[in-house]
């Protein structure tokens, strides 16, 4: 049944009474609020695109046609529009024009500042990730967790890939706050990674280290073990911060 129009999967129509009218429309309104709050919280940035209608679907737990015509409404609405081929865009129409955002990396201590406050949100996004966690999100890991491991297959560090990951653990944990404020921290974030991953290329395995870590993360929280995903994480990025910094800690005092 088409939730939408009531129409059967064979293309006749069925009767639909007020009451399942009025289902579909709620829906219709539950899907368009949530996809309006992910834009407008950052989730979904401006011209990022959105992910597919099946995809949708399967994340907010109803039907492709409730999809469309929220999407038809978000394009009415001016706050998305399509790409022929391509699938549906955020518009930067009707978003903040304020945005978190934080000072630009200028000094090596600023780079363990970033791993000091990492070190306060990622691990309880990886322990709510584990509670909250659906067949997409978990997917979304596991495609970034593929990207690191072909990767290391070739004894490379994407930093992009790596950025996918920890920020596909925040979407998972079903918490704007986290997405946002990862998102603001992409560049400080990539400058970390980027040197902790010219950190681990050398006859060392510790690329390999470091997917393990990844991996041993992915599957924490795909299995449902949030205590465990959230002190896997934790272990995770005091990991990359010490070899990054050879164990030793700045004085950020002053």
């Amino acid at each position: 049944m088409d939730e939408a129009n009531g129409v059967s999967a064979g293309g006749q129509a069925n009767p639909v009474g007020k009451s399942g009218r009025g289902k579909a429309v709620k829906l219709v309104d539950r899907v368009f609020d949530q996809l309006l709050e992910r834009i407008r919280s950052g989730n979904y940035p401006a011209d990022s695109r959105l992910p597919g209608e099946h995809e949708l679907a399967s994340l907010l737990g109803v039907s492709r046609p409730i999809v469309r015509d929220a999407l038809a409404r978000l394009r009415d609405q001016g706050m998305v529009y399509a790409r022929q081929g391509a699938g549906t865009f955020v518009s930067a129409h009707g978003l903040p024009t304020t945005q978190l955002a934080y000072s630009p990396v200028k000094t090596i201590a600023d780079i363990q500042r970033c791993y000091e406050f990492r070190l306060t949100i990622e691990p309880a996004a990886a322990f709510f990730a584990a509670k909250r966690r659906d067949d997409a999100a978990v997917q979304k890991i596991a495609s970034a967790l593929a990207d690191l491991r072909e990767a290391t297959s070739h004894q490379l560090h994407r930093t992009d890939a790596d950025f996918n990951f920890h920020r596909s653990v925040t979407e998972a944990a079903n918490n704007h706050y986290y997405t946002a404020s990862i998102d603001a921290l992409k560049a400080h974030i990539a400058v970390g990674m980027h040197l902790h991953g010219l950190s681990l290329l050398g006859p060392r395995p510790g690329l390999e280290q470091v997917f393990q870590e990844h991996n041993a993360i992915y599957k924490a929280i795909s299995e449902g073990r949030a205590e465990e995903a959230r002190d896997l994480m934790q272990l995770h990025l005091e990991g990359s911060r010490d070899r990054l910094f050879e164990g030793r800690a700045l004085d950020l005092s002053f």
